[in-house]
């Protein structure tokens, strides 16, 4: 068994500026401490109320040759250089403020990030690190040659293995290979340094289409018929391992610890998101499966103890993980014998939808009364908005419940809530819910 590492954060804020490489906008970002479990939070602070946009597989946004995540049309462009550096130097919670819509491009590389982080210092905590190991494999590729092959860790090893060629098929970008087992010291010598590049002939047809409006030669590598325009390599073959770095930070997305062997060749970030949901569906079929177990996870006393619902009103059956005060994943098995299925279409029993609402509702429960200062109150909903019935649910199948706090008060909450059956997400809402005194 691979023992647990624990999680970490900095000691202290950490605070950055700089341009956007594909907005070339001005962004002074702080990266903060904080609490064990609650996981990678970006804050527009720019926009009214603060919006919360987590770093999540759910929240990728459809955006061309970068990695951006977006919540209610709340976007954060260009994350995967920051993760990368969360991700090789194992940070598991912080909290990104910014006052703009991208991540400063510093000098296209990790290394501004990681060396600023670690100028502030590593904390770590009491909780332990979310890992997976990945027990199957793999293998995806897109319509422009690149493929990804995710496997089972070799001979048992622990943490993440990497093999990346690059072949663009162009003589301006010789075929570059790269292996390469991520730890904190390999990855800040080799890795975060390595700066994102493109061609000179692609550069206008990037500016044409609105990106790489804060590129420059400084933060770019602009190779050229006579190799790299004003700058100089930091490693022979600094392509492939930057190739590399956006890998781990798109992976990152999963926010675990990933043991597995990863081939690449040719991916850009679309097709690296898509490696990562495919690894996060197969940890959501463990996890439903009783397979991981997290810490953080509630059995039927424990869940009897915060909620005041009982049978046969009572529609959870386990808490599998609760991060922090911000996500909580629960399981409902739907059975015939359900009381409700006696009069509700007993001929085609299908599951009411308001009974799925209602499941919902009391897993924003569980994760609203969680905190101390909350004891004793009932979760009172307020009112529904964007509800959306997607599929019927029907006996046999298992609900696996999802809710997502986007703000929390100290009488009020609002969380996003959705039920998954099967990998589809059939139905969905936003809560809204008072805190009152029971």
């Amino acid at each position: 068994m691979i023992p647990k590492k624990p999680q970490k954060t900095i000691k202290v804020p950490v605070e950055l500026s700089g341009v956007g490489l594909h907005t070339g906008k001005e962004v002074q970002m702080t990266i903060r401490p904080a609490e064990p479990d609650t996981g990678l939070d970006f804050v527009r602070i720019d926009l009214p109320e603060s919006p919360r946009v987590p770093v999540s597989v759910y929240h990728v946004a459809n955006q061309p040759r970068q990695t951006a995540l977006s919540v209610d049309a709340v976007e954060v462009n260009t994350v995967e250089h920051l993760l990368a550096a969360l991700s090789g130097l194992e940070i598991d919670n912080v909290r990104v403020e910014m006052n703009g819509p991208e991540v400063p491009g510093c000098d296209g590389s990790s290394k501004v990030f990681v060396d600023a982080i670690l100028e502030a210092g590593l904390v770590e905590q009491k909780s332990p690190r979310r890992s997976f190991t990945l027990a199957e494999s793999i293998c995806l590729s897109d319509d422009n040659g690149g493929t990804l092959v995710a496997m089972p860790p070799s001979n048992g090893r622990s943490g993440l293995e990497i093999e990346y060629t690059l072949d663009y098929g162009s003589p301006l970008l010789p075929v570059q290979h790269h292996s390469f087992k991520p730890s904190t010291d390999s990855f800040i010598d080799e890795i975060a340094p390595a700066r994102t590049f493109c061609l000179e002939s692609e550069s206008k047809a990037i500016l044409k289409a609105g990106l790489g409006k804060g590129a420059t030669y400084s933060n770019t590598l602009v190779v050229g018929e006579e190799g790299v325009i004003e700058n100089e390599l930091r490693f022979q073959n600094e392509f492939v391992r930057h190739k590399i770095l956006d890998l781990i930070g798109d992976l990152y997305l999963l926010r675990v610890d990933l043991n597995a062997r990863v081939v690449a060749s040719r991916t850009g970030h679309r097709l690296n998101a898509r490696l990562a949901k495919q690894i996060h569906k197969l940890m959501q079929e463990q996890e439903n499966r009783g397979l991981i177990q997290r810490d953080t996870g509630l059995d039927i006393r424990e869940i009897m103890r915060i909620l005041p619902h009982r049978y046969p009103f009572l529609l959870i059956d386990r808490v599998i993980e609760i991060e922090g005060y911000r996500r909580a994943v629960g399981i409902k098995n739907v059975s015939i014998n359900e009381p409700f299925f006696q009069g509700h279409w007993p001929d085609q029993p299908i599951m009411p939808g308001v009974l799925q609402i209602e499941a919902m509702a009391q897993l924003a429960g569980v994760l609203l009364l969680r905190k101390l200062e909350n004891t004793g109150k009932l979760a009172v909903l307020l009112s529904i908005d964007r509800v959306k019935l997607r599929k019927a649910v029907v006996p046999g199948d298992q609900l696996r419940l999802e809710a997502e706090a986007l703000k929390v008060k100290a009488r009020a909450g609002k969380v996003k809530t959705k039920v998954i059956v099967n990998g589809d997400v059939v139905t969905e809402a936003i809560m809204k819910f008072m805190l009152a005194d029971a």
